[in-house]
């Protein structure tokens, strides 16, 4: 259940069974021509949800304005700085731990979130932390390369837009149905991991249509919903032995 669907007796009872909590953490940018902005949040909300049902967790509001300065060369990005981020994500944690939920488990769905949200975890090594990424699992990993592949990419992913087709709604290929100019190399890769993709007006200027290696028009509704499946089922056996 989501924490802002509940009253405080309700959370009380929560507690007092030593019940956790799942934090969604995502982002508001671009995602291309076919991406909504609000992907990395709904990716992870959708899934947090999905797998609080299964593990008995409880789902704190999705934390949805985080750093994206690379996009806002795009319409529609929000970025918010690296500090003002980690200052909040540790308010919120700092906020649930005071309350005792057990786990608190950070779901990720954006990459520029992990170093400030490491930094958020380490600094807290008294509280029952556990940070995951909703792409850190092999069973997803098996069904991102059965349907994607290289084509994966970086940004505006196949896998990210299927959520979103098969949990919010689906936005027509039209001009991103061919793939993009080329496939990433494992360099490239490497060395923009953690959405390290430089200044804005660069990076519209090396991937004007927002997509960075990635063929959003393979994905579909149906790989969505097993991506969500496949990925819930895994954050709930995560959760539980964090428990």
């Amino acid at each position: 259940m989501r924490l802002d669907h509940m009253t405080w007796p309700e959370v009380e009872t929560h507690l007092a069974r030593k019940g956790g909590v799942i934090l969604p953490v995502g982002s508001t940018e671009q995602h291309g021509p076919m991406g909504l902005i609000g992907t990395d949040a709904q990716c992870a909300t959708v899934i947090a949800e999905r797998a609080a049902g299964l593990c008995g967790a409880v789902v704190a509001p999705t934390l949805a304005l985080t750093p994206a300065p690379f996009n806002m060369a795009f319409p529609g990005t929000i970025s918010i700085s690296a500090a003002t981020f980690a200052a909040l994500a540790g308010e919120v944690i700092d906020a649930l731990a005071h309350h005792g939920f057990n786990p608190i488990y950070i779901l990720n769905a954006h990459g520029a979130n992990l170093a400030p949200l490491r930094d958020v975890v380490e600094a807290r090594p008294a509280l029952p932390l556990c940070l995951k990424s909703w792409w850190d699992f092999e069973p997803v990993n098996v069904l991102r390369r059965e349907y994607y592949g290289d084509w994966e990419g970086m940004h505006a992913t196949p896998s990210e837009v299927a959520i979103t087709k098969a949990a919010i709604r689906d936005v027509a290929a039209t001009e991103v149905a061919k793939a993009p100019p080329r496939i990433l190399t494992p360099d490239f890769i490497r060395d923009h991991a953690g959405d390290r993709h430089g200044p804005p007006d660069k990076h519209r200027r090396d991937f004007p249509d927002g997509r960075v290696g990635s063929h959003s028009a393979l994905a579909r509704a149906e790989h969505g919903e097993l991506l969500i499946k496949a990925a819930a089922a895994a954050v709930a056996e995560d959760y539980r032995l964090a428990a």
